[in-house]
């Protein structure tokens, strides 16, 4: 528990990364880790080295004023919350498009687009609604190398990530697709390919 909240620290307080450093990971048709079983999950690193991320396909029921009433315009969001993953599943987090980086501190994923988990700029996309902006419960967390291990030993399918998947509406077949997409292809990366600080 002590490792996620030094990881919530540094997502509150870290500095925005300079460049992109993202990929989508896609569980093989083997993985049976319940929190991970046929997900997509974009994946970036931490300063401290830990990967970190949200899964892409998970939609909930949940909406914000439930999970979190105390955020101003929460009441207003009409858009149900996605399961972002196991840690710290009471956290709001936010994956969004943005021409200028935000105030407060934010992974940058993709060009201009961010991941965060500080209040103020959640509570700005709040205020000013876009359609380049999904919300979460929770997100998903690897310690340094563990990630790049599980990749080695057949659990995942590592894939470039784009701006079109990050936001897209229909999320029902979006692993059965990239399965079919990554397996075999040239399109999956290698473990020493991915997030390489």
């Amino acid at each position: 528990m002590k490792r996620w909240l030094l990881l919530l620290a540094a997502f509150l307080t870290g500095p925005l990364f300079a460049q992109s450093n993202a990929v989508v990971l896609v569980a093989k048709p083997g993985l049976t880790d319940p929190n991970f079983k046929e997900t997509v999950v974009l994946v970036t690193r931490s300063p401290d080295g830990a990967s970190v991320g949200v899964i892409l396909n998970r939609p909930t029921r949940q909406r914000l004023a439930e999970l979190a009433p105390g955020f101003a315009g929460a009441e207003g969001f009409p858009e149900r919350l996605y399961a972002g993953g196991p840690v710290m599943q009471q956290v709001v987090v936010a994956l969004f498009f943005s021409e200028t980086a935000p105030k407060d501190a934010a992974f940058h994923v993709l060009p201009d687009i961010y991941l965060t988990l500080h209040p103020r700029n959640i509570e700005a996309l709040l205020a000013e609604p876009r359609e380049r902006a999904r919300l979460y419960a929770g997100f998903s967390g690897w310690a340094p190398n563990q990630l790049e291990a599980e990749i080695e030993a057949g659990g995942w399918f590592a894939l470039r990530a784009t701006e079109s998947l990050l936001f897209r509406k229909e999320t029902s077949n979006m692993w059965r697709e990239l399965i079919e997409r990554a397996g075999g292809s040239r399109a999956a990366l290698n473990a020493r390919d991915i997030l390489v600080p």
